[in-house]
């Protein structure tokens, strides 16, 4: 029983620049102390003190080192290291706190402030979001990392789509530079000085997310560092909820996307040993949302986490004092903010003791990726040679007024979609990540659970395609490092997988330097050679060996632009996927199983509008006071989760709660239980019970409670406060 279980799992946690506080103890197993500032020694022991595993977090692209930045670590100044943009601008995190090159110095000086969090006697390091923005790539210090890496003098990324490529490749390596040097010295000085093993993680954004906001990051290539124990998937509402194309409209979709970051992630961990904890805010980084907003919005990224089952530990939230504390909507003219609402605080503190209860599982049913690479972080912005005027308009506008400009595009561009065609490519290509997208969500809209898949890794390891059936790709929108892994491909197919191409071989980097120039047109062109396929019909299936390639001459990006071509997409997709899959029937959900627990979610602009009805006998563990309910019905845009009291076989356990339990037991016809919690919100546990119970109390005193004659279970709720409580049920 996971809900009663030892703090050394870390199943659960969450990262906090401030000491403790009477909302923010919602025990959980770890907490990562943030930050490297004077403080942190004092509040490590204080979390250790109050009984949680105690890690330590900072970023390794951004934070307070000021002290760094203006000379005193070293006696020089390293304000030349700030990533720069063109025009000369520190791109900045917030006041003296720049975006960094991580340079060689810069590495030695993390690595000394770090020992300190080593002194301090944490488990584990974790440094954060290793972030180099594209538009960057102009400071001093990084055309000297160029000259060096390269062996030939810096060239702007704007001045040819070689240049970008080779800019953006730098900055991913320069931050696998830094978490190789650093990770290594620290495991080292732990085990010099203190003989223990510390082990060491990377939180990140999804590299979904990351090629969305136009930021270079070592994602896959976090595999190759040694050094590396595993990863944070920072996927929360504040990613998610990125608005995407699909049918013509530019929306935010955070289901969707959320549940492609999430199946990104897990690709990070596949196969290594190492670990990956999925991460939920029920909040986000913008306060001008409301508590409807981010509670619906939060319950969507659950659900889409949930659909991963490979994974089964949690970031439970970040920063919980702005969460418990705060007041929003912010920064809203007119507009009071209002602290949490009560029922709000109790789901999440059920959903924090939950996610402790997870088990993992294997995904089952149709297995269908997309494959996906960091090569796709390096070609997001044409160079200027490649713009058109029509295309300068677009990006100079969108620098001004985003929002302006989707509103007059999509009015524009998009009522005759055969007109301006060059026009709308160029547009998408610049606001949004449309390629990838445009093929992932018309089957996951249609009830397919595409996952995705990195490239890079079936070169990496043996067997890693064979999870799945059927593949889809485009070179469009991202280029192989190496010619093997369309070697890797090839085999798949021939050993019984179908593999569904999707390009028309013009995105402009098929011109940079690299392994195919001068032989191939396209690394497309490689592949099918390696297929031993010629395609010259727009859709074309070919047998290869004992698998199949199918073929679709077209840019990705126009099968966003209505339901007309996304249905094109998924007509040929069943042509050529149906004899691997059976009988492929469209709908407008997704549903998993993670035992006891049933998780699904009804999607809109799908095959049809249709509710989802689910009947049993179930704990509703999005309903604060987890409600018993023999029907769930789930309309366009809903998600849940339900805990199926048919598989619960034992007499006596936690159905659910939003209180850690420590004990649970039967003294003849008495239940005791002991729990502890935060402060300041509405408690409730729910227990499944042998006999009905007709009396509850905390100590001396009554506390409240319902019993269930149905689910054989009592509800007890109670205004709960810190410490430890002891429960008497009889």
């Amino acid at each position: 029983m996971a809900f009663i279980r030892d703090k050394k799992e870390e199943r659960t946690g969450y990262q906090n620049s401030n000491p403790i506080s009477p909302r923010s103890d919602n025990q959980c197993d770890f907490v990562m102390c943030y930050g490297i500032d004077p403080t942190m020694p004092a509040r490590i022991k204080e979390y250790k003190e109050n009984g949680y595993v105690v890690q330590l977090m900072t970023g390794i692209a951004w934070g307070e080192y000021q002290d760094y930045l203006y000379g005193k670590f070293d006696g020089r100044d390293h304000w030349d290291e700030a990533q720069t943009d063109r025009f000369g601008n520190k791109i900045l995190h917030g006041k003296d706190v720049p975006y960094m090159c991580p340079t060689l110095s810069f590495i030695d000086y993390l690595t000394e402030k770090l020992k300190v969090a080593v002194d301090a006697g944490v488990e584990a390091i974790h440094v954060e979001e290793p972030e180099y923005w594209e538009r960057a790539g102009y400071s001093e210090a990084f055309k000297r990392e160029y000259l060096l890496y390269y062996r030939k003098p810096w060239e702007p990324a704007y001045s040819s789509v070689d240049a970008a490529y080779k800019c953006a490749k730098l900055k991913a390596y320069l931050f696998s530079r830094a978490i190789d040097h650093i990770s290594a010295s620290l495991k080292d000085y732990a085990l010099l000085k203190y003989g223990r093993q510390l082990r060491f993680y990377v939180p990140t954004h999804s590299l979904l997310n990351y090629t969305m906001w136009k930021i270079i990051s070592p994602e896959g290539k976090l595999a190759d560092i040694p050094g590396v124990d595993g990863c944070i998937a920072q996927v929360w509402t504040g990613t998610s909820r990125e608005a995407n194309w699909y049918d013509g409209k530019f929306k935010e979709r955070t289901f969707e996307t959320a549940f492609l970051e999430y199946g990104v992630m897990q690709e990070l961990v596949k196969g290594t040993g190492r670990h990956m904890w999925f991460e939920n805010d029920p909040i986000e980084d913008w306060p001008e949302y409301d508590w409807d907003d981010y509670r619906y919005n939060y319950l969507g990224t659950i659900a889409a986490s949930l659909m991963h089952p490979k994974v089964n530990t949690y970031e439970i939230l970040p920063w919980p004092d702005r969460i418990f504390y705060g007041k929003y909507p912010r920064r809203v003219p007119g507009v009071e903010g209002k602290t949490i609402p009560g029922e709000y605080a109790t789901i999440l503190n059920n959903m924090f003791q939950t996610l402790g209860n997870i088990e993992a599982g294997e995904s089952s049913g149709i297995r269908v990726g997309v494959l996906t690479g960091d090569a796709q972080l390096y070609q997001r912005t044409y160079p200027d040679i490649e713009f058109t005027e029509a295309r300068k308009n677009i990006v100079g506008s969108l620098l001004h007024d985003e929002k302006d400009l989707v509103t007059r595009f999509e009015k524009d561009l998009f009522t005759d979609p055969d007109n301006n065609r060059e026009l709308q490519l160029e547009y998408m290509q610049a606001i949004a990540f449309p390629s990838f997208l445009s093929i992932a969500l018309p089957l996951l809209k249609y009830g397919i659970p595409v996952r995705p898949v990195l490239l890079d890794n079936a070169r990496r390891y043996t067997g890693y395609l064979n999870d799945y059936d059927v593949l889809i790709m485009s070179y469009e929108y991202m280029k192989p490092d190496y010619p093997d892994a369309n070697n890797a491909l090839a085999e798949w197919v021939r050993q019984g997988g179908v593999l569904l191409y999707v390009g028309d071989g013009t995105d402009p980097f098929h011109k940079i330097d690299s392994w195919w120039t001068g032989k191939y047109e396209t690394p497309a062109h490689h592949l099918f050679e390696m297929l031993g396929i010629e395609p010259k019909e727009k859709q074309e299936i070919f047998e290869v060996g004992k698998g199949r390639a199918a073929v679709f001459c077209e840019n990705p990006i126009v099968f966003s632009y209505n339901k007309a071509n996304a249905d094109e997409l998924r007509a040929f997709f069943k042509k050529a996927a149906e004899d691997k899959l059976g009988e492929i029937v469209y709908k407008n959900w997704l549903m998993v199983d993670r035992d006891p627990y049933i998780v699904a979610a009804v999607m809109d602009e799908s095959v049809n509008e249709d509710p989802m009805t689910l009947k049993g006998l179930f704990v509703d563990m999005f309903a604060p006071e987890l409600d018993i309910i023999t029907e769930k019905v789930l309309q366009p845009n809903e998600n849940t989760m339900l805990c199926d009291l048919s598989r619960i076989n034992e007499d006596l356990c936690i159905l659910g709660t939003s209180v850690r339990v420590f004990s649970l037991k039967q003294k003849d016809e008495r239940i005791e239980l002991v729990v502890r919690g935060s402060a300041d919100f509405k408690a409730v546990i729910r227990v499944k019970v042998p006999f009905e119970i007709t009396s509850a109390k905390m100590g001396r005193r009554k506390i409240d409670f319902t019993y269930d004659a149905a689910s054989k279970s009592v509800l007890v709720s109670y205004d709960s406060t810190v410490g430890e409580k002891k429960i008497v049920l009889k």
